[in-house]
């Protein structure tokens, strides 16, 4: 037979023997339990694959909360160059671009009603999507505009 371990003192009767033998079959049944779940491999792959999503989720909430903090930051820059753009604009072409401006609302505005008339109802729809979506983002495109501007007045200062 085998010899006891040394740290646990041998039972000195009958009833120390039961309970020793209570006590050995519970902690075996537990590592029974434990090395049971070891081995369930599709519970342990599916802890995982949950364990996984949830980190996955984490992280796309992280970098969508830091993709919206970079779009304010752009956002802000973009609208800081259009005014830096605008302060360093000469009065004489602000006010062509202004005259131009007015000629182009005017132009647009006898577009817009012969297109109103002629358009499909299908095309029409979607470019009034694209109007809104262009109105929802004016501030962008007219920092787009404003460094267009830029480029156009520096590379007109080099070739002359």
């Amino acid at each position: 037979m085998t010899q006891p371990p040394h740290d646990e003192p041998t039972a000195s009767s009958p009833e120390e023997l039961r309970e020793q033998v209570e006590q050995t079959r519970a902690e075996l049944g537990e590592t029974v339990e434990a090395l049971a779940a070891k081995t369930d491999v599709k519970a342990r792959a599916q802890e995982k694959a949950a364990e996984v999503k949830e980190q996955a989720t984490i992280k796309a909430g992280e970098l969508k909360e830091q993709a919206t903090v970079k779009a304010v930051e752009v956002k802000a820059k973009a609208a800081d160059l259009a005014h830096q753009a605008q302060d360093k604009l000469p009065d004489a072409v602000k006010d062509k671009a202004a005259q131009a401006a007015e000629q182009a609302k005017a132009t647009a505005a006898q577009a817009g009603q012969m297109w109103q008339e002629k358009a499909p109802e299908p095309v029409r729809q979607k470019t009034a999507q694209g109007a809104q979506l262009a109105r929802d983002n004016r501030t962008l495109l007219l920092a787009a505009a404003g460094a267009a501007v830029l480029v156009w007045l520096a590379r007109g200062r080099r070739k002359g």
